[in-house]
Parts: C-alpha cells; structure tokens; sequence
C-alpha cells in the first residue's frame, strides 16, 4: 500500500493534483473536506457530532475527525494505497495517522510531497475560486490570511515531524498544473 501526504497551504492546488494522481497512480484520495461533507450530508454519527462543533463555530476535535479518516480508510482497504490531502494538519494528527496505518493497515506513509507556494499566489487563486465556489471563506482576503496564519501556525510543525522521518519533499507549486503534476509524479515514481 503507497500512502501520501500531499501538504501545502490552502489555495496551493492539492486538490486539483490529487485529481491528477488519482488518475495517474490509481491511488484513493482522501480529503478531509470531502470527509465532513459526505459523513454531515448523510447524518452518520460522526457527521451529526462534528456538525454540532461547527455549528457552535467551535473546531471539530482531533478524535471526531480521526474516526472520520480511519472509517473511510477501513472502508477502502483494498485500496493501493492513499493520497491524504488536508489531514494531518497537527503533530497529533501525524502520530494518530502513523499508529493507525501501522496497526490496522500493516503500512505507513512513504513521502510528504509539499506544493510551495507564496502567499499572494494563494490569495489571488482563492480569492478567484471563491467567485465560482460559493466558498465564502475563498472570498474575504482577510479570511483567507486568517486561514494561512493557521496554516502556518498549525499545520506547518507537521512538516516538520516527516522531515525528521525523511518523509518531506518540497515541490514548486507554481507553474502549469501540467508542470506541477510531473514534478509530482517523479517524486512518486521514485518510492513505487
């Protein structure tokens, strides 16, 4: 089973690569937005629960959103293996992924392949995308820099913890989505 994480702030295109390895590696992917989406439009218990969370505008807790992860990926356990793009955002996250591959799905994550992309390149990208979403947190600036001060803040100790696993992989996410992908793709290619 090959699993990666695929890390970059928001508005650095990992969905839109995520689609492209799919295709290309016949690998699940597993976004947490996509997550909470489907478990709160089909009323499962954990969907009920972190609906209570966002509803208070409270953050849905590490466990609700563990268990979220952990179901879909026992659910798709013949998978080849996953592209985990939003998740882990915490150290605490990173460990709980690590312990559950390892103990429930005898595997791990090989790399980390993080899309680099400045600041006002991810403004101007969701400030654009927030124009056909209907994201309204893609169409206030001073949201999105909320969301990357966050990012920053949170998720970016996460790098840390798999470059210390030799897990981390840098990639120019600036460019063509061609351009991108094959970047992408060779990192892939090297731990297939």
């Amino acid at each position: 089973m090959t699993n990666i994480v695929l890390f970059g702030p928001p508005g650095s295109g990992k969905g839109t690569q995520a689609e492209k390895l799919v295709e290309k590696f016949g690998l699940v992917h597993c976004s947490t937005g996509d997550l909470f989406r489907y478990n709160i439009k089909n009323e499962t218990a954990l969907g009920t629960l972190a609906k209570s969370y966002m509803d208070k505008g409270q953050l849905v807790p590490d466990k609700v959103t563990n268990d979220m992860l952990k179901d879909f990926v026992t659910r798709n356990k013949d998978a080849k293996g996953f592209i985990f793009d939003g998740y882990p955002r915490t150290i605490a996250q990173a460990e709980t992924l690590d312990a559950f591959l390892v103990q429930d799905m005898n595997s791990s994550i090989q790399t980390t392949l993080s899309l680099l992309v400045e600041d006002q390149v991810v403004i101007h990208r969701l400030l654009e995308r927030g124009k056909s979403s209907g994201r309204s947190d893609d169409a206030n600036e001073e949201v999105i820099k909320e969301r990357l001060q966050e990012y920053y803040n949170k998720t970016n100790p996460v790098a840390d913890y798999y470059k210390k696993q030799n897990k981390y992989v840098e990639i120019q996410g600036v460019g063509t989505i061609e351009d991108i992908t094959n970047a992408l793709s060779t990192e892939l290619h090297k731990i297939l």
